[in-house]
């Protein structure tokens, strides 16, 4: 990775990848740390990724290691108005849209890291959601 990032947003794969100290995350989050970017997830994406098999003693350490970010009125009807630009609607995006809108408020440059990839059956919906202003890692 030779352009620096300044800032990397974690969706709810990407947190969940975290806490179970996946190999391949755990690689490309030594790389941001050593380029000083900071960790960013949104406050819903906790809500996303705990469950019942949810190993908790890890999250709460993942999450004192990083920036959650709040999803405000403001931050939530800024998702609204990307889900109405882009097209998409329904739950299935909300999420998404409110990722996606934290990651535009970060410094820039900034990057998500998403399970919602080119080769997935949503193909583009987050690189839709953020446009040209953030890098989308596929995970």
């Amino acid at each position: 990775m030779s352009e620096r990032i300044e800032t990397v947003v974690l969706d709810s794969e990407g947190l969940s990848a975290w806490i179970t100290q996946d190999r391949k995350l755990l690689a490309m989050l030594k790389v941001f740390h050593d380029m000083g970017a900071e960790l960013v997830v949104g406050a819903n994406t906790i809500v996303e990724v705990s469950h019942t098999r949810t190993n908790m003693p890890r999250l709460n350490w993942a999450l004192s290691r990083i920036k959650v970010e709040p999803v405000t009125e403001h931050a939530a009807k800024a998702a609204a108005q990307l889900l109405k630009d882009t097209g998409l609607h329904g739950h299935k995006y909300a999420i998404d849209a409110t990722v996606a809108e934290a990651a535009l408020r970060q410094p820039k440059p900034v990057a998500v890291l998403t399970s919602d990839s080119d080769d997935s059956d949503d193909s583009d919906d987050m690189a839709k959601l953020c446009g040209n202003q953030v890098r989308v890692i596929p995970l």
